[in-house]
């Protein structure tokens, strides 16, 4: 497994794996374009791979402009190998090297991503978009989690 920053070289297998997940899937793939990736990774902010054998299996991409989580994934076969905890601490670590702002995101309720970022100390703090849970990190709050690590 190698982790890395994320490059526009990697895009189309970032959609790749942004459309294999089962959960928060999007209702038309369309909506997430080539361009919205890019400008996410190079101008809002950040993202970073995991690879596996050359092949992208999950991501993550932070954006300082809205401080939230613009995108974390990972392929459904390659769930619950720590992925995802890798690519989200590493995204927030360098999130709060760049902004003492809260971060936030929000994700479908009753979902394995509602579980991880509670597990992972993030508050419940309302709704967002269609129902989704939303949900906030301090940096306080990172540095205390990611200290007891």
């Amino acid at each position: 497994m190698i982790f890395r920053e994320a490059n526009i070289d990697d895009i189309p297998q970032i959609q790749l794996v942004r459309n294999s997940v089962k959960e928060n899937r999007l209702s038309n793939p369309g909506l997430v374009t080539n361009k919205d990736c890019e400008e996410y990774m190079t101008r809002r902010g950040k993202g970073w791979v995991c690879e596996i054998n050359n092949c992208i299996v999950g991501f993550s991409i932070a954006d300082l402009q809205d401080h939230n989580v613009w995108a974390l994934f990972v392929e459904p076969q390659f769930e619950g190998k720590g992925i995802g905890r890798k690519l989200h601490d590493k995204m927030l670590d360098w999130y709060f090297t760049q902004s003492d702002n809260n971060i936030w995101l929000g994700t479908a309720p009753n979902t394995r991503a509602e579980a991880f970022y509670r597990n992972a100390g993030w508050r419940e703090i309302g709704t967002h978009g269609k129902g989704e849970i939303k949900f906030e990190l301090s940096f306080k709050e990172w540095k205390i989690r990611s200290d007891t690590q």
